[in-house]
């Protein structure tokens, strides 16, 4: 592997000085030949540092990571997740049927009978045959989770909402501050409100004190014990610890433990989708996954969509030297898109120990952010165009698009594919003094003006363009970013399945809140951890502030 690398640097040492806008003079074929079209999603990688010999080498290094072989191992249910002992299955979870063994056992008949559970489920609801303790269909609905328990979820009822009935209406709470589930109360009726409590453990204490207050508030306006059975649902695994808070276990919908939280939108959590949109739009966003699934497993690595777009990614990320990476979907529905893919990126690769437990030789994953795309070009594209860091974009577009005005789609059009010229072409100081020229102005005011209209260009994108966002195409969508990462990692030798740098601050949590919460004047418990001089100093100046 390691030669392999060392051929990647020296490749990049030798086309350093490559223009983007001069290989697109000599090369009209280029787009054609570094663009590839799988599950509705156009994908043109052209724009960015790098010539045909660049991906001749990345494929080298995919196929010697043994790609192709560990990708079948993730789909037939091997244990990849190595550190916790455990498959990463979430690509059964949009099998529409068929027989799939994991550890001698077919996972399949629960994954199906699971499905129609959930679909039952969100047909009562949207029926009005499932009704509050009051006799009344219900109106809303509150889903309290946090991390892939929301994020996913959110995420797909944001860009799928034309889809979305008008009754019930779908609310998120993922936070522990207390204003946002109050804020999204405030206006319901306690009679016509069904939370859906996700949390796989049923302890998670951000979702847990959420449902807690929400079970005091259902109880506050009258409701008796009882009527919990009406207005809860938990999305679980521990049956005890659910009914221990009053619902009734058949209303848990349970998952295995190889569905990982960032890759849940597909198992049970997806329920506030189904209720949100129809199961019928939850079975259309798994058929997309599903075919992207299909694709990632059976195309060639030179003409695989994940793989592709994972190893441009590489070459950015480790060749270039790229530290950030950013997406901006010119598609208001997808605003919450690049959220997810920060937490399906940045939890996933973002380690720096490989599988054998030695430190990485190599940078991981880039720090991922973004925003909607005529938003970001009015804030932070400047730094993109002029600034000292090289940061590549995702621009994500779709061409048709619901329910919007006449005359508003072919400007946003015009303006996602003006940013990717741009950020490629740049502007040259000669056509700077052209512009200005023209415009009137000379001598020294022109010469001073010119440094700051340059733009280098030569700054990289990817452009990923669909017909139009729709539960299929979404679900190819985001099950292209989900192999991507997987790809990524392989290559980088990392578990893009566990998580433990996130525990650490759970413990710490768990030792400072008695701290915070002890009675004026009274002994801090014993248990709590020595702290830094900072962190003792910052309880004390909380514990003033709350007594």
């Amino acid at each position: 592997m390691k030669p392999l690398w060392e051929a990647l640097a020296a490749h990049r040492d030798a086309i350093a000085a490559l223009s983007l806008r001069d290989a697109f003079e000599r090369d009209p074929g280029r787009a054609e030949r570094m663009s590839r079209e799988a599950c509705g999603i156009f994908f043109d990688f052209s724009k960015n540092r790098l010539t045909d010999r660049t991906l001749e080498c990345l494929l080298d290094l995919a196929h010697a990571s043994n790609l192709p072989a560990r990708i079948e191992a993730m789909c037939r249910g091997d244990r990849v997740n190595a550190t916790e002992g455990r498959a990463a299955l979430h690509v059964a979870l949009r099998q529409p049927g068929g027989v799939l063994p994991v550890d001698g056992v077919d996972v399949m008949p629960d994954v199906l009978a699971m499905r129609a559970r959930m679909a039952d489920l969100a047909h009562a609801v949207r029926s009005g045959a499932w009704q509050g303790h009051a006799g009344h269909p219900i109106a809303d609905v509150v889903s309290l989770g946090i991390g892939g328990s929301a994020l996913g979820p959110r995420m797909a009822c944001q860009a799928l909402r034309h889809l979305a009935a008008a009754s019930p209406k779908v609310h998120f709470v993922s936070t522990v501050d207390g204003t946002e589930l109050a804020r999204v109360l405030a206006p319901l009726a306690p009679e016509t409100t069904l939370f859906i409590v996700a949390s796989k453990s049923f302890t998670t204490q951000e979702t847990m004190t959420n449902a807690r207050s929400a079970r005091a508030w259902l109880l506050a306006s009258g409701a008796s014990e009882a009527a919990i059975a009406h207005h809860f649902v938990a999305l679980s695994s521990n049956a005890r610890a659910v009914a221990e808070f009053g619902i009734d276990p058949a209303q848990m919908l349970g998952f295995e433990d190889w569905v990982g939280g960032r890759y849940s939108v597909w198992s049970a959590i997806g329920l506030p989708v189904a209720i949100a949109l129809g199961p019928e739009a939850f079975e259309q966003m798994l058929a997309g996954a599903h075919a992207m699934d299909l694709h990632f497993r059976s195309a060639p690595l030179e003409a695989n969509l994940p793989v592709l777009l994972a190893l441009v990614g590489i070459w950015n990320t480790d060749l270039l030297g790229a530290a950030t990476s950013a997406v901006a979907p010119y598609n208001e529905c997808l605003a919450l898109l690049p959220a997810h893919l920060q937490q399906l990126e940045m939890e996933s690769n973002g380690k720096s120990v490989r599988l054998d437990g030695t430190p990485t030789p190599r940078a991981t994953s880039p720090v991922v952010w973004g925003n909607t795309g005529i938003d970001a070009q009015h804030a932070w594209f400047q730094m993109l165009h002029q600034g000292t860091q090289m940061v590549p974009v995702d621009f994500i577009i779709a061409i048709d698009a619901p329910g919007t005005l006449p005359g508003h789609q072919p400007i946003l059009l015009a303006n996602c594919l003006a940013q990717a010229e741009a950020l490629m072409c740049g502007r040259t100081a000669d056509e700077v003094r052209r512009e200005l020229a023209a415009a009137g102005l000379t001598g020294q005011a022109l010469e001073q003006a010119v440094p700051h209209r340059v733009f280098g260009g030569n700054r990289p994108s990817n452009m990923l363009m669909l017909d139009r966002v729709d539960p299929q195409t979404l679900g190819a969508l985001v099950a292209l970013y989900e192999h991507k990462v997987f790809v990524q990692a392989a290559l980088w030798q990392v578990n893009a399945f566990d998580q433990w740098g996130v525990e650490l601050g759970k413990v710490l949590t768990a030792r400072i809140l008695p701290e915070l919460t002890a009675e004026a004047g009274s002994r801090i418990p014993t248990s709590a951890r020595t702290h830094d001089a900072s962190t003792a100093a910052l309880i004390a100046r909380v514990r003033q502030r709350l007594a």
